[in-house]
């Protein structure tokens, strides 16, 4: 019985094939943008973790002002050589102290210049960010003290500045100071953020402190643990010994932040969730448009077959018979939108993830999601169409042109 009524309204759909495509759009477009946009989300996410899984989770950053949705941080008090030593000498337990001051600057070698980001800082970065050498040396101690200059280049930037030449011993121009290379980084590719990690040149902070940035307090303070030491524990330890430093009474609020990769990595985790939860959404309401569009046709098939309808229950078809019909032709046009939907929005995902260089990581829960809500879609909008035509007066309904 199901397998003949299925037929009948196959026979249906297949008489008007373009009215029936042009039904079913709505509910193709509305699984494909919901598929496409939570796979490219879950895609960065997933490579949002894995750039902060990189830099380790005994990782701390120390910033001066409270970071966050409606908390200034430009006013608050920036941190000195001071507090840099006090925390190398008084917090137990850390591998690497590291104070850094970024900026931006065009670097010039030769007859060719670039626009690039500028980090004074010392040798203990490259530990705390993990980051190796390809080439070269870290800075010597009368270069780390300032009295001699010397640059640490990144990859990008040495492509643009030498090509493929070794720039080791070459002088480059950072802004007005000149300095030779002493060593290149590893690559490292794109951030979590999209930015160029080695688009970069590294410089010991006593000189950018007096040739770059003009001042001698520091932007913020990145810090590694040692191996077996809780991150927890060290950020307690710093907090304990800023707020004395800085004179914060008891019952104020600090005005500087400690924060841990695990806290850094879930905020900007839960950021990229709530998005592709959002965008998922919003690409949600366009199935409903497709529910709409089946029942405006399906009423129009109803008012068309109007006498057809008639001779069935003149000769004995039953109600539920004709509404069983009418039901399964709207339920098969939103599953035959679903499944076109599935692999629209897998293909749109796949090129989109190709281009920006993400991960292809596909949901199986919201691909079933995806199908089961546009088949409950026909259903819950086939149905009044339907039961319009099982409830159709046969005499009527045969007097109709």
């Amino acid at each position: 019985m199901f397998f003949e009524t299925a037929k009948l309204a196959w026979r249906a759909i297949s008489r008007n094939m373009l009215r029936s495509f042009l039904t079913v759009l709505g509910v193709v477009i509305g699984v494909a943008a919901v598929i496409a946009m939570v796979t490219v989300g879950n895609g960065t996410t997933a490579k949002v973790q894995a750039e902060l899984s990189r830099l380790g989770t005994n990782t701390l950053f120390v910033r001066p002002g409270q970071w966050g949705p409606g908390r200034a941080s430009s006013e608050a008090k920036r941190f000195n050589d001071k507090d840099v030593l006090a925390i190398r000498e008084q917090v137990t337990g850390l591998r690497a102290v590291a104070p850094v001051n970024r900026g931006t600057a065009t670097v010039i070698a030769g007859g060719a210049n670039h626009s690039s980001s500028v980090i004074g800082t010392n040798n203990d970065y490259l530990i705390a960010q993990d980051w190796d050498l390809s080439l070269g040396r870290p800075f010597l101690a009368n270069e780390d003290r300032g009295s001699q200059a010397a640059c640490i280049v990144g990859e990008t930037l040495r492509k643009e500045l030498f090509g493929a030449g070794n720039p080791i011993g070459q002088n480059i121009r950072v802004s007005n100071v000149a300095c030779p290379v002493v060593g290149v980084l590893a690559a490292k590719g794109q951030s979590g953020m999209g930015d160029d990690q080695d688009d970069t040149v590294i410089m010991p902070l006593k000189l950018h402190q007096r040739r770059i940035g003009g001042t001698t307090t520091i932007s913020s303070i990145i810090l590694s643990a040692q191996g077996g030491v809780a991150t927890s524990k060290i950020q307690s330890d710093v907090e304990s010994l800023l707020r004395e430093r800085r004179r914060i009474a008891i019952g104020r609020d600090d005005d500087f932040s400690v924060n841990d990769m695990s806290q850094i990595a879930a905020a900007m985790t839960g950021t990229t969730v709530l998005l592709t939860g959002l965008l998922g959404a919003v690409a949600a309401v366009s199935l409903l448009v497709g529910g709409i569009g089946i029942m405006n046709i399906m009423l129009v098939s109803v008012t068309e077959r109007t006498r057809e309808i008639g001779i069935r229950l003149a000769i004995g078809a039953l109600e539920r018979q004709v509404l069983t019909q009418f039901l399964v032709e709207a339920v098969m046009l939103s599953i035959f939108g679903g499944v076109s939907g599935i692999v629209t929005g897998l293909a749109l995902a796949y090129g989109v993830v190709s281009v920006l260089g993400v991960p292809f990581v596909a949901s199986p829960t919201i691909i079933l999601l995806a199908f089961a809500f546009s088949a409950a879609i026909g259903m819950v909008f086939g149905y009044f169409p339907a039961r319009r035509a099982a409830q159709l007066n046969p005499i009527e309904a045969l007097r109709h042109e």
